[in-house]
């Protein structure tokens, strides 16, 4: 089949997580014989700001990095229906304009004959329903929405005719155990950004790495000043931006590392941890988790350690750091987890599957 993504940014993971999904699924599709073609529109933000930050330099990585991956950057006269009328399968993200969502929406009522799913991988339908109630998705076979309570969010206000758990997963052919020489304690990979999780990220890694003198790496973008200074403060080195290809090295020349969900996910979308913990277990580094609730059973006890505040959070990082066989034992179920539920490769098989269920009614209507 020929699977066309409608994308923000597949070059670009800077501040843009889905990229990383995207891009595991897109190579297991490869792998399995079918055609795949990412699009994203000229002037996207994610690709804009790391061009800004790092140059033509990082764009070029990412062709090394990634190079069976096939993607076009659109402009206002691309002809989208061509591209529509040319794919098996049509995968929209949600952060495309809606006036775009809406146009491949019409061009589906029309006729064609592609397969239209549109796929939910953020947190607005709760933080900022208005701008997903706007969107025109009457013309979409399904919604992919990256968890449970995404899903029922949907079904209840209305806004698709079938709609289908996804989660985010690891791509394993990227993330998975290394061995790299070691740098440091604690290394964190995430953005700041919008304040939705400050006050957690004071608690549950600053102060703890900060009190602990743990020898701490952060690697991330959206870092205001205010910030910036309280990692110095905290003896925090702050190395920016770390492309998404490169990570797995980062966690191999640490020993733990720490999740700190952002607060919508926590309030509203229970159940959602986000990739980031996908990708850590995947790479054999010990975790320890601000709270979350696992409503799914996405993971086993002990996969990870959960602290539920800054004091334990301080507690399972000294016992980890100090503890070798500790760091090894939690790794190996972490990584069992991963390797037995959530890789795209797992991922790929769901979405097959679902496509399966979509098209079966037409089938047996033939």
């Amino acid at each position: 089949m020929r699977f066309l993504f409608y994308t923000h940014s597949l070059i670009s993971d800077w501040n843009h997580g889905n990229a990383h999904f995207l891009r595991g699924v897109m190579r297991d599709l490869d792998r399995r014989g079918h055609e795949t073609l990412a699009l994203e529109p000229a002037g996207a933000w994610s690709r804009e700001n790391l061009l800004a930050e790092r140059g033509p330099e990082a764009i070029d990585a990412f062709h090394r990095d990634f190079p069976g991956l096939s993607t076009t950057i659109y402009a206002d006269d691309f002809d989208h229906e061509a591209a529509l009328d040319a794919a098996d399968v049509v995968i929209v993200h949600e952060w495309s304009e809606p006036a775009l969502v809406a146009r491949i929406g019409a061009a589906r009522k029309r006729g064609g004959r592609f397969t239209l799913l549109f796929h939910d991988t953020h947190h607005r339908a709760v933080s900022a329903s208005g701008e997903i109630g706007a969107m025109d998705l009457s013309g979409y076979d399904g919604i992919l929405a990256f968890g449970e309570a995404l899903r029922e969010r949907y079904l209840k206000a209305g806004w698709g005719r079938q709609v289908f758990t996804w989660h985010e997963a690891a791509d394993d052919a990227l993330f998975h155990p290394m061995e790299e020489p070691e740098e440091g304690d604690l290394v964190w990979i995430g953005n700041w950004g919008d304040d939705e999780r400050t006050a957690e990220l004071h608690e549950f890694l600053i102060q703890p790495a900060r009190d602990l003198r743990l020898r701490t790496t952060i690697r991330g973008v959206r870092y205001p000043d205010h910030a910036l200074a309280t990692l110095r403060e905290a003896g925090i080195a702050y190395g920016g931006w770390l492309p998404n290809a490169e990570v797995p090295r980062a966690f191999a020349r640490h020993r733990v590392t720490v999740h700190v969900p952002r607060r919508p996910y926590v309030e509203q979308l229970p159940g959602i941890p986000t990739i980031r913990p996908f990708e850590a277990l995947a790479c054999g580094i010990p975790l320890v988790s601000a709270p979350w609730d696992d409503a799914e059973g996405l993971f086993r006890p002990g996969d990870f350690l959960w602290a539920r505040d800054g004091e334990e959070m301080r507690t399972h990082l000294s016992a980890l750091v100090n503890d070798p066989a500790m760091r090894a034992e939690q790794a190996a179920r972490g990584l069992q987890t991963i390797r037995a539920r959530h890789t795209c490769r797992h991922r790929v098989d769901e979405l097959l599957d679902i496509l399966a269920r979509l098209r079966a009614p037409s089938r047996k209507t033939a």
